[in-house]
């Protein structure tokens, strides 16, 4: 099989991005999650309350099924030291991805992947031991570090394939599901997920999130 200096590139870029990520995944079975500060459970949902997270967010000009592989290097080199003490920074979970047709940053996860004119922001969450004073600053422009405020969000989990068919189906019956209830969500969903892209799908931990007033909004509250 020939080569030319592009393709051999990619190969290695790929192989690359393999690598690294089975060092993650392998990290990732332990990983921290955030806290849920309280949990009211529906028939097909749940709404979980969390607090203020910090993040490390980067922009990637890609599709929904490329931008976070893209946004991943980029992000994985900043916790695994490319930063300005050295310091390798642990994982937390899930991967979540999210589109908006706005550029605005309305909502933040462990990892987040928000639609922009651009492509996607996607975000990893920080370790609940840092602070905005204490957490190593990147050493790469494309990496920037926000601080997200509580947030209450609907919960909507599936197990499955990845892409964005499938993702769009359960995001249209999570939303039948919500209208039921007389649950008004707001702002664009997000994609959380919980396994590395080597388990089995049917095995796999996904989760849909819509943000919620934080007043309530069902009858349940």
């Amino acid at each position: 099989m020939k080569f030319n200096n592009a393709k051999l590139i990619e190969f290695v870029a790929r192989v690359g991005l393999v690598m690294t990520s089975v060092l993650f995944w392998s990290v990732a079975m332990a990983t921290e999650e955030p806290k849920i500060q309280d949990e009211l459970v529906f028939k097909d949902f749940v709404i979980r309350s969390y607090g203020p997270l910090l993040v490390a967010q980067t922009e990637v000009d890609e599709s929904f099924d490329e931008a976070g592989s893209k946004a991943f290097r980029i992000l994985a080199d900043y916790i695994f030291g490319n930063n300005n003490s050295r310091t390798k920074i642990d994982m937390t979970a899930p991967v979540v991805q999210q589109q908006n047709n706005s550029e605005k940053i309305s909502m933040t996860a462990p990892v987040i992947q928000e639609k922009s004119r651009r492509g996607y922001f996607v975000q990893f969450t920080m370790p609940s031991k840092y602070t905005r004073q204490t957490v190593p600053e990147p050493r790469d422009e494309r990496v920037n570090l926000i601080e997200v405020p509580a947030r209450k969000v609907a919960v909507y989990s599936y197990t499955g394939s990845w892409s964005q068919n499938r993702f769009d189906q359960k995001v249209a019956d999570f939303k039948r599901a919500l209208e039921r209830e007389r649950v008004q969500p707001r702002g664009e969903p997000l994609f959380a997920r919980f396994n590395s892209p080597w388990q089995l799908w049917f095995l796999r931990r996904n989760e849909i999130w819509l943000e919620v007033s934080l007043d309530g909004g069902s009858g349940k509250q």
